[in-house]
């Protein structure tokens, strides 16, 4: 298996509340929800970098399509991260996250280790990290 993901899907409870959230809270690019002719097909894609994608699929759209039984809706004990160039880009995420509904878990402040980090939820409980780590830029900063 070569080391590369290509796609992040997060089972999510309303979809067009999830595509609200990223699509017009954050202002991630989409085309919408697509597939919706299918069962268990609709979707929405999110461009997120070269060969990157986050989908967002009904919770019991994955869970029949993996085949598994559907659990109760919560959070895996993981996070996203989402590296800026500076503490005040650090804020100015937040502020739009929290703006676009999400809920802020840790407010931001400064890390044990040499940068400046905050946590917030997405409306299905997704958990973010949003960090400044000044030893790690952004490729694209």
């Amino acid at each position: 298996m070569q080391p590369r993901i290509n796609v992040l899907t997060l089972a999510v409870e309303d979809l067009d509340r999830a595509v609200a959230f990223y699509r017009d809270g954050l202002g991630l690019a989409t085309d919408g929800i697509v597939g919706t002719e299918f069962e268990h097909g609709a979707v929405a894609f999110f461009d997120l970098g070269p060969a990157f994608r986050l989908a967002l699929w009904p919770r019991s759209s994955l869970a029949a399509d993996a085949g598994l039984e559907l659990a109760p809706a919560g959070t895996a004990p993981m996070s996203l991260g989402h590296n800026v160039a500076s503490r005040h880009d650090v804020d100015a995420v937040m502020a739009q996250a929290v703006g676009a509904g999400a809920r802020v878990v840790k407010p931001a402040g400064d890390t044990f280790w040499g940068g400046y980090a905050a946590y917030f939820s997405d409306p299905d409980g997704h958990l973010w990290e949003v960090v400044y780590n000044p030893g790690w830029p952004p490729r694209d900063a």
